[in-house]
């Protein structure tokens, strides 16, 4: 069964970040060949509408219309819902910034598998519902299922 994954805007942005930094530079290429495996159709992508009003939000629009295209290969996509905002709440518990809870509720609510990010504050935190994990350890784990 394909593993269901949601990538957080910052991930989409990781390419774009200083390369001379080793840890931005493998976070980005493990995020390019996920991405190369959602278009194989390893992996189900997940869109939210909080991608959307993040990415709208870009100012370098060459960059904003390259991860925009990436809702296209997105099996599911998540709308604004009251049950959403009241999970991103209870989230937003844990010390985290309303933004990156949403997200975390919009993945949970596809019944994500994975909740991949390069957000030190987010990785710092566990959940029950999702595993939370950077794109070099979500290939870690996937080379290690049979």
């Amino acid at each position: 069964m394909k593993k269901r994954i949601y990538l957080d805007n910052c991930c989409f942005n990781r390419p774009y970040d200083d390369q001379s930094l080793l840890r931005n530079h493998l976070e980005a290429e493990a995020k390019m060949y996920i991405q190369r495996e959602i278009m194989d159709g390893k992996f189900e992508l997940v869109w939210s509408y909080m991608m959307d009003y993040e990415v709208s939000f870009n100012p370098f629009l060459a960059r904003k219309n390259q991860i925009k295209k990436w809702r296209n290969f997105a099996q599911v996509i998540i709308k604004e819902s009251a049950r959403i905002t009241a999970q991103a709440g209870e989230i937003a518990k844990m010390n985290l910034r309303s933004k990156d809870s949403l997200h975390l509720a919009c993945a949970m609510e596809a019944n994500s598998d994975f909740f991949i990010t390069t957000d030190d504050r987010i990785l710092n935190k566990q959940f029950n519902r999702i595993v939370v994990t950077d794109p070099v350890n979500f290939l870690r784990i996937m080379e290690e299922q049979p």
